[in-house]
């Protein structure tokens, strides 16, 4: 199943186009990885373009299961590659899944992170997505960029998080948005 969502243009914002990774993003998937900001707040990176090859062919196939609904953030107009945006569950079963994002450091501060996040969140929530009860939102304490993020898109901090070490060596959010929230 594809699924496309698209953002119109706005105020001082571009268009979006969301849609699933595809074999020709390997590249511009690895470039984007090599940038230290985003390195330091995700959980997993990727190095070089067969990685990323092999990431993006998980993708597929978690989404198939059920279980990860990955999305390429696009700016049409410009043809490249902006951002990602992914719901994830544990079960193809669960009602409620976590909500994971980056974008590209040559478009941050631009209000593409928001704009993707929302777009996904109201289709994940929807009954024409996978129909889930709720997302979780979760970053470190020091990510205030995030921290924005969920309040543009209205997940309210439910609680702080504290670290657990190796994998989560800071205090973490944890913001919720629940179906028919927003």
């Amino acid at each position: 199943m594809t699924v496309e969502l698209t953002v119109p243009a706005g105020d001082g914002t571009p268009g979006l186009l969301l849609r699933p990774w595809a074999a020709d993003d390997a590249e511009a998937l690895a470039a984007e990885h090599r940038d230290p900001r985003m390195r330091r707040w995700l959980m997993n990176t990727l190095d070089g373009a067969d990685e990323a090859g092999r990431w993006i062919a998980w993708q597929t196939e978690s989404w198939q299961a059920g279980l990860r609904y990955s999305f390429a953030v696009v700016e049409p107009d410009a043809a490249r590659v902006v951002g990602h945006v992914a719901v994830k569950r544990k079960a193809a079963q669960d009602a409620s899944g976590e909500i994971g994002y980056w974008t590209a450091a040559a478009v941050r501060g631009r209000g593409i992170a928001p704009l993707a996040v929302d777009a996904v969140t109201r289709w994940a929530l929807d009954t024409a997505g996978p129909g889930l009860a709720r997302l979780d939102l979760l970053h470190a304490v020091g990510n205030a960029a995030s921290c924005r993020v969920a309040a543009k898109c209205r997940f309210p901090l439910r609680e702080e998080l504290a670290p657990y070490p190796p994998k989560f060596p800071e205090a973490g959010h944890r913001h919720v948005r629940e179906n028919g929230a927003g």
